[in-house]
């Protein structure tokens, strides 16, 4: 294939259009992907083409369209025999449709929220403050929640989900560390509730 010239390498006429020889030449390109000297053969003859088109053009042979320059060579994916290249989003539909990415904005009112709940149940001496701060906290999750897809329901569940598994890990959380928390003045259920808030909080912000 030596003795071709770079149209008859293409496929194309010496009279070919500029679109047709781009076509030709993708055409050719993902046709011979993974054949580095190809490859390499047809960007050659390609690049011919164009210097020729613009001597020619010098010339005030022919037209060239402005567009014509001298291009990037176009880089083709090598991709491993018997595998596939992985979509930008791989992550599963059920997962996509869970979480959220919130606006700054979006952000504000479940922080506010629950730093002062946390705030509450750090600094308030009396025990029965945490059944009302951990209602407080459940309830504006469920509204944080609800607000972003109207599916209460759902909302409803993702909160009692957030509410088991924050007293469950601080629960166990605190015991293992009961002795620290007594010097930090705080109990077993104090940590917990203060568990169960920062899971509200990215449940509220995060989920939908």
């Amino acid at each position: 294939m030596s003795d071709q010239n770079p149209y008859e390498k293409l496929g194309v006429t010496e009279d070919a259009s500029f679109d047709e020889i781009q076509d030709a030449k993708g055409r050719l390109m993902q046709q011979h992907r993974g054949e580095p000297k190809l490859v390499e053969s047809v960007e050659a003859a390609y690049d011919a083409i164009i210097m020729d088109r613009l001597r020619m053009r010098q010339e005030g042979k022919i037209k060239v369209p402005e567009r014509i320059r001298f291009p990037e060579r176009e880089k083709v994916p090598q991709t491993p025999l018997g595998f596939s290249s992985p979509s930008a989003n791989s992550s599963p539909a059920w997962l996509q449709g869970l979480l959220d990415t919130p606006t700054r904005s979006d952000l504000v009112a479940p922080t506010v929220v629950f730093l002062v709940l946390i705030g509450l149940t750090l600094f308030y001496p009396e025990a029965s403050i945490l059944t009302f701060t951990v209602a407080l906290g459940f309830g504006g999750t469920i509204y944080f929640l609800n607000r972003k897809e109207q599916q209460f329901g759902r909302a409803v569940l993702l909160t009692l989900v957030g509410l088991l598994l924050g007293v469950a890990l601080g629960t166990v959380l605190g015991g293992a560390l009961e002795s620290l928390l007594i010097d930090m003045g705080l109990t077993v259920e104090k940590f917990a509730s203060l568990v169960t808030f920062v899971l509200f909080w990215l449940i509220s912000s995060f989920l939908r």
